[in-house]
Order: C-alpha cells, then structure tokens, then sequence
C-alpha cells in the first residue's frame, strides 16, 4: 500500500527531525528548510498533507499558504500550521491564509499524528464527495462494492436513473436541472433513512445517476420509497402551464419540436442472493442492462435480477 507523502516546512533543523521521527513510520517525509523551497517542493512532488511553520525567512507559514492556495494545482493539499505556545496571532493569521489547522509547539507526537489521520480522512472524502449533491462518488463506490463482494454476504445494488431529464435540462435549463438532481438526492437519503439501516451506502455517480447498497432484504422497500418519494416532488419541477399540459415542448436531435413526458425514475437491483458476484465490474454489467430494461418502461419503476447461475 502506497504511503500517503507529507511535505513538513520549517527553518529549524531540530524540528524537521522531530517531525521525521514522528511521522516517517506512517508516511514519506519530504521536507524544506522555508516557505519559498516548501512551495517549489509542493509544486514537484504533490503531498497529500503539508506541515509548515508559521515564522520563517524568505516566506513566511502565511505567506506560504496563501501563495499554495492560489495555485489551482494545489490549493487542495491540507497545511496544519506549527505556531508558538499563546501566538494567538499567528493562528488567527494561519486560517485566515487558509491553513486547514494548528499545533501549537511543542507538540505531543500522538495528537499531531492524530490530526494528520483525521484531515488525511476529511481531505480524501471531500475530494471524492460529488460537489452538488456531496455524495460519496465513484472512488467510495467503488471500495463500497468491494468490501461486499469479498465479505461473501448476501447484498443489492440499485442503480437509479431519471428518465427524460436531458428534455427537461433543455427545456429549463442546466440550474433547474442541478436542483432536480439535488430533490432526486434527498429522496433517496430520505427511502434509505425510512427503509434501510446505518449499514446501507447511497452513491453519487454522477448527472442523474445514483447508487445505493442494501441488505437484500431491504432492497424492494427503499426502491420503493424512492420512487414514491420522487413521484410525490416531481410535479413541482414544472410551471404550472406543463403542469396543465401533461408534457414538455423540447426539441430532438435533429432540431424538430417534440413533446416529451414528465420525468420519472428507474431502478435496476442487482443481487447476489440469486446469483454468485465474483467481482464489481460484474455488478456494473448487469446494473447496466437493468436499468436500460428498465427505462423502456413507461413512468417510475424499479427491476429486479432474478436470473440464477
């Protein structure tokens, strides 16, 4: 496993070899002796976590972080920001440079190494977090995946689609689209949180489609309830004249005016208590072709695999 690189920032050499000591068993330490070799550093070897000193030469730790910030290569990476015992100054000056967190020095090993573990996790979920709806993306889903196909434990996959949402995105445009996307989001927070547990996973694909993994048993219920929940909020995405007409005037491919239909929902549930999953790609496949069943079907409805090996 790859270790995570932190790059640690501080013109005094006893420092940086306290920091090599605490952190070199858990991670690759790379380190600079100021702020301006930090940000050449930063720019070469692309951190997961920076740990910098607030008082330095040449650049000092507020200087450095705003400098790292304005760079949109690396504004990401996290700084936890080492300033002196009672320099209130210097940590209000810190986070308002954009450092993510402090540690006043001396510090104590286990609770720098603590934070390190914390922002790394924090850094790591907002990266993958889908900006509008901050849902876990592919990455999580992903992981999620494979932690139930090796747990060799019954588990369902519902890969949820809105139908009809490219007429709409035309019709509307893209800023109601993202708010559809986001009542789509609540809705199935809302049927996991009523049909679930604290173990089931919601995802965010990406555009209009969404994951979540259930228990089996619990797989009808929440497809269920999305989809009563998503029917029950739909009629709000149109004005009041569509909502009269029954459709949308849109314009196909080939530019001619079309009605299209309100937009509706469709799940696909994949299980592995009908059939053995050996691998995730395995489980993409077939939610693939479930939903594409699926949305040839007219309004919101799920499917479920019932094929055996």
């Amino acid at each position: 496993m790859l270790k995570h690189k932190i790059l640690t920032v501080d013109d005094d050499p006893d420092i940086l070899d306290v920091l090599s000591l605490t952190l070199s068993e858990l991670y690759e330490v790379i380190q600079a002796e100021n702020g301006q070799a930090g940000l050449q550093m930063a720019q070469t070897s692309s951190p997961s976590l920076i740990i910098t000193d607030y008082a330095m030469p040449i650049m000092d730790g507020r200087q450095f972080c705003q400098a790292l910030k304005k760079d949109i290569l690396l504004r990401h990476i996290p700084v936890i920001m080492l300033t002196g015992k009672g320099e209130v100054q210097d940590k209000v000056g810190g986070i308002d440079a954009g450092a993510d967190d402090y540690i006043v020095k001396p510090f104590e090993p286990n609770e720098l190494l603590a934070r390190i573990k914390m922002i790394l996790r924090r850094t790591e979920r907002s990266l993958d977090a889908n900006p509008l709806t901050y849902l876990p993306g592919n990455v999580s889903i992903m992981d999620e995946l494979q932690i139930r196909v090796s747990s060799k434990k019954p588990f369902a996959v519902g890969y949820v689609d809105l139908d009809k949402f490219k007429a709409y995105n035309d019709k509307y445009g893209f800023e109601r689209g993202d708010e559809v996307i986001r009542e789509t989001a609540k809705s199935i927070i809302k049927a996991v949180n009523a049909m679930g547990d604290k173990n089931t996973f919601i995802g965010h694909i990406g555009g209009d489609d969404f994951v979540f993994v259930s228990e089996d048993n619990q797989a009808d219920g929440i497809c269920q309830k999305i989809i009563e929940e998503f029917d029950k909020t739909a009629p709000s995405f149109y004005s009041d004249e569509d909502r009269e007409a029954g459709f949308i005037l849109t314009k196909d491919r080939q530019g001619n005016e079309i009605k299209a239909g309100f937009l509706s929902i469709s799940i696909g549930i994949v299980s592995s208590a009908t059939q053995q999953i050996n691998h995730i790609a395995q489980v993409g496949e077939i939610g693939a072709e479930l939903k594409k069943y699926a949305k040839g079907i007219e309004g919101s409805v799920y499917v479920r695999d019932k094929r055996k090996a």
